[in-house]
């Protein structure tokens, strides 16, 4: 049997790190190929497992390897408080794009255009992976890929497309930008292909994105409140979607 350590850095390079037994479970979920994981309390580990993921025990059985606490520690940037870590392979950006171009599509895409906060991104992702919605897309220089972005996403990067391209890359479909001078949302009616973009959290949208727009959505407002959280935007439209389209129930 090999080493996890040795695997671990065979891997670290190119793979995509999972920090935390969430983010574990949910990238297993969903077909992440896991070459190696690395606990420093086995038993801690499969214990969690029997309480909040009883289908996958037996795969975390087979998969998790023990080390002490110190070598856990070297291997990631940020203990995680269940001291457990991963490597899966990235899903091919070619295969992500097809998703992402094909259509007719059954639920929306999420754009955040230019954003600067690694933890928004991510929580972002969660919640588009929780509607069902076909993918996340960034513009800009931030990697939605980082370590940070999958931590603040609980590995449900693996279950959504994410990918980063140009604004004129962006794939097709009407693009509803959310912005504060557009119309009301409530008296929008969103399709499943539409293209959903957000501004970043400082300065809003591009104005090479604001350009492309078909519409312009704002979401409701007390007068005086600047603005809402990223995250908190995202959800309201995917929300707005879900209930006047439909999205995956519960169960």
């Amino acid at each position: 049997m090999t080493d996890p350590v040795t695997l671990w850095r065979a891997h670290a390079d190119d793979a995509v790190l999972l920090d935390g037994f969430h983010a574990l479970k949910h990238a297993l979920r969903f077909g992440a190929e896991v070459p190696v994981a690395v606990t420093a309390d086995r038993r801690a580990a499969l214990a969690l497992a029997e309480e909040l993921a009883p289908d996958l025990r037996d795969a975390l059985d087979g998969l998790l390897a023990e080390v002490p606490e110190r070598t856990y520690a070297s291997l990631v940037a940020r203990p995680h408080p269940t001291a457990v870590a991963a490597l899966a392979v990235r899903p091919s950006r070619e295969a992500g794009l097809r998703v992402l171009a094909r259509v007719p599509r059954h639920a929306p895409v999420v754009v955040l255009d230019n954003p600067r906060n690694l933890g928004n991104a991510g929580a972002v992702i969660r919640l588009a992976a929780g509607f069902g919605a076909t993918g996340v897309v960034t513009t800009g220089t931030l990697d939605p890929w980082h370590p940070t972005v999958v931590r603040g996403g609980a590995g449900l990067h693996f279950a959504t497309v994410v990918e980063r391209l140009a604004v004129e890359e962006l794939p097709p479909g009407p693009l509803f930008a959310l912005d504060p001078e557009g119309e009301d949302i409530r008296g929008t009616k969103l399709p499943d292909d539409a293209v959903l973009a957000f501004g970043s959290e400082r300065s809003g949208l591009s104005a090479e994105l604001r350009a492309r727009a078909d519409h312009l959505l704002a979401l409701p407002m007390r007068p005086q409140v600047s603005s809402y959280n990223l995250a908190t935007s995202v959800a309201m439209t995917l929300y707005h979607w879900s209930a006047t389209v439909g999205a995956p129930r519960s169960g």
